[in-house]
């Protein structure tokens, strides 16, 4: 067995940044993003399919998201999942779209999300460490086959290390970042 290839945990280490990044774009900042509904899910043709497979969201206002739904037989089954997908919101039906109106945070509320950020973050860098884990595992068990020396594993192991503080960094930074944002008022 090879010595670990610190590109393809390099990869995977993004692929863990990547996941976390797109949990901060679900939290709610008191501002409109389509991403906010990207978790709901409605009942439809006999089926439970995300709402972008039934409708187009938009955000025409800072503080308001908008849903213009395909068919119109679907219009209460989106007004229904998003009010029943637990963020919170209360949509309005108009015609053939459905009005999202973003309320204002409370400083309580602030509160629990960056808490909820940080619990993101943590995940995060335990998908970091697990990647860090393996990484050392094949430099063991390419010593243990004879393929690399202790002085490879070691070169490997401080490699590998390198790399996990980099991204448990990145990590830090991007919930610094959720966090303020979450904060502003």
């Amino acid at each position: 067995m090879p010595a670990p290839d610190l590109k393809d945990l390099e990869k995977r280490m993004n692929g863990a940044l990547d996941a976390l990044r797109h949990e901060f774009g679900g939290l709610r900042t008191g501002r409109a993003h389509i991403s906010l509904l990207e978790p709901v899910m409605v009942e439809s043709y006999g089926a439970s399919m995300p709402l972008v497979q039934v409708g187009t969201v938009s955000t025409p206002e800072a503080r308001m998201l908008a849903v213009n739904v395909w068919d119109k037989t679907n219009v209460a089954a989106v007004e229904k999942g998003i009010r029943n997908a637990g963020l919170g919101l209360n949509p309005v039906v108009d015609g053939l779209s459905v009005r999202v109106p973003i309320p204002e945070l409370t400083e309580e509320r602030r509160v629990e999300l960056t808490k909820v950020a940080s619990g993101y973050a943590e995940q995060s860098k335990i998908a970091i460490r697990n990647v860090r884990r393996h990484g050392i595992d094949i430099a063991k068990a390419a010593e243990k086959d004879g393929d690399i020396s202790k002085d490879d594993v070691k070169r490997a192991e401080d490699d590998i290390q390198k790399l996990t503080d980099t991204f448990v960094k990145k990590v830090d930074e991007i919930l610094s970042e959720k966090q303020q944002e979450i904060m502003q008022v």
